[in-house]
């Protein structure tokens, strides 16, 4: 079977906690602390990988995990940062959170790298706890925990046509004399159980890819068969090809066929129907002439909505040439922008939902923002960077630490602290 959905649970790389140790030199007796910061975890990161085209290597292990940091040593030395975990996947392939299914990322078009779980920041050695009144402190901070998070991986093929119909119209048939993919091919209906992807060269125009999409049947929106698993395929496509048996020896209405793929394709996704469509008739080898009442029909019954039918043998190439060059000008038209999911989730917030803060105001009349909550987000957010910091906003926004603080009376050009970090409040 196609491999194009998985599930699995990543986690990242815990941090390493900070180490507690002194000075113990001959001729110092009582040296001061000497603890080095523990190391980051490593993070889980997506890439996509050109050589792929299905997401097998995730059936079969679920689970994945990056590495911890090490601990801190004595004498300032610092733990060892834990290696990223990199997972690769074919382009297509979109990212969603398991518990809520939202998008967490697409990896389509130049969106080829995507950080999705952070590894805990390392944990300060005693030695950055030296004060004046505690010259010996024996406390260091622990490492940042690790963050688990189950993930659904979902690959919608990236094409510029997609290739629709019911079993057995001939739609394996033309993607092998059009393209140079091979799929299987047998007289039977259901054979095609892989959307078989081919790159289609045309003299003096632009080539584009096709995809078989494998045959739908009435009620795939509703789970079907194997509808849902196929439909998520379509939507991709900038150009839509209706496939139909032109010689009816199925015994089949080619025009309640098409209909009933439309049906299928407005109810799992009504702007399916706003892409351009072009229907091929196929089989014309086997009818005498050009055209017989099943071809005049379709034209009696799509050509007032601009949707052309071309007669095709995809056994002989007749009708081929004249079909491929439409097609081709259809997509001239269209935008050459990839199609590319907008994210919706964004599991490090995740992470933070159930800590606690405090906002308190400081002797200077700066809003203090303290607790679990904001320690643990500055663990993992490095905000000296442009994305840092802008997850940093929405953070605050999504989090509701902007409504407390505007509960408060913050104005304008307000101080807020975090353990270190002072910024300027504005609206």
């Amino acid at each position: 079977m196609f491999a194009d959905r998985a599930a699995i649970i990543i986690k990242s790389g815990k941090g390493g906690n900070g180490h507690i140790s002194f000075r113990r030199e001959k001729y110092v007796p009582n040296g001061g602390p000497d603890g080095g910061d523990g190391g980051k975890g490593g993070d889980i990161i997506f890439v996509v990988d050109e050589g792929l085209n299905t997401l097998t290597d995730y059936r079969h292990k679920r689970k994945f995990a990056a590495q911890p940091g090490e601990e801190g040593g004595k004498r300032n030395c610092h733990g060892k940062n834990g290696e990223d975990l990199i997972l690769k996947v074919p382009a297509g392939t979109i990212i969603r959170d398991a518990a809520t299914d939202k998008i967490i990322a697409d990896m389509s078009g130049d969106h080829k790298r995507q950080i999705v779980l952070y590894g805990g920041r390392g944990g300060l050695g005693n030695q950055h706890y030296a004060t004046s009144t505690m010259q010996a402190p024996k406390y260091a901070q622990p490492g940042g925990e690790a963050i688990e998070l189950e993930v659904k991986l979902e690959l919608k093929v990236i094409a510029d046509v997609g290739l629709v119909g019911f079993p057995n119209v001939g739609k394996s048939t033309l993607l092998s004399r059009v393209t140079n993919a091979q799929p299987k091919i047998a007289n039977y209906h259901f054979t095609t159980l892989n959307p078989n992807l081919g790159v289609v060269d045309l003299d003096g125009g632009k080539g584009f890819v096709i995809a078989d999409i494998p045959g739908l049947i009435e009620g795939a929106s509703e789970g079907v068969g194997l509808g849902l698993d196929f439909l998520r395929h379509i939507e991709r496509t900038k150009v839509i090809i209706h496939m139909v048996d032109a010689a009816g020896t199925e015994g089949r209405d080619p025009i309640a066929d098409i209909r009933a793929i439309e049906k299928e394709l407005a109810a799992y996704n009504p702007d399916l129907l706003k892409k351009p469509q072009v229907i091929a008739a196929n089989k014309i080898d086997a009818i005498y002439g050009d055209e017989n009442e099943i071809i005049k029909a379709l034209r009696n019954e799509f050509e007032r909505d601009d949707i052309k039918i071309f007669p095709i043998s995809a056994v002989s190439g007749k009708g081929l040439k004249e079909l491929l060059y439409h097609v081709s000008g259809l997509l001239e038209k269209c935008s050459s922008e990839p199609v590319v999911y907008e994210p919706e989730f964004d599991p490090m917030l995740r992470a933070f939902k159930d800590e606690p803060y405090t906002v308190t105001r400081a002797d200077d009349a700066a809003f203090v923002i303290e607790g679990p909550k904001i320690d643990k987000m500055l663990g993992y957010t490095n905000i000296d960077t442009e994305k840092g910091f802008l997850f940093f906003q929405k953070f605050l926004k999504e989090q509701g630490i902007l409504k407390e603080l505007e509960k408060r009376g913050i104005q304008d050009g307000d101080t807020v602290r975090m353990y270190g970090n002072e910024f300027d409040y504005y609206k």
